[in-house]
């Protein structure tokens, strides 16, 4: 049984910086391309980064030059490293398969809040 686990959100003030992490049980993340992916409150869930199996990176344009996707193939994680955040940040983060990979069900996420 696949199970994903986000970790690392939190509550932070504009500009702060914040890693969250994806653990993924029963499969294997090396081989797949994968995504980190946000839902804010009364809006849809949206791909903000992906990462393939070469470790090329793909982000979302409000992602771009702020955030960074990484893997760590020997610890099965992914992460998404997030620097100068904004307000409009603020939301739950998930990750999953990306890019044509198959998808998963979905883990609980990890909240994101950007305040002051």
């Amino acid at each position: 049984q696949v199970q994903l686990m986000e970790s690392g959100g939190g509550l932070v003030q504009p500009g702060g910086s914040l890693r969250l992490s994806c653990v993924a049980s029963g499969i294997i993340l090396s081989d797949k391309q994968w995504g980190w992916y946000r839902q804010a409150p009364g809006k849809q869930r949206e791909l903000v980064a992906r990462i393939n199996t070469y470790s090329e990176t793909n982000y979302a344009v409000g992602a771009k030059g702020r955030f960074t996707i990484s893997r760590d193939n020997a610890k099965n994680t992914v992460y998404l490293q997030m620097t100068n955040l904004k307000p409009e940040d603020t939301a739950v983060y998930f990750c999953n398969g990306a890019g044509g990979t198959t998808m998963y069900r979905w883990g609980q996420g990890t909240q994101v809040t950007v305040s002051s």
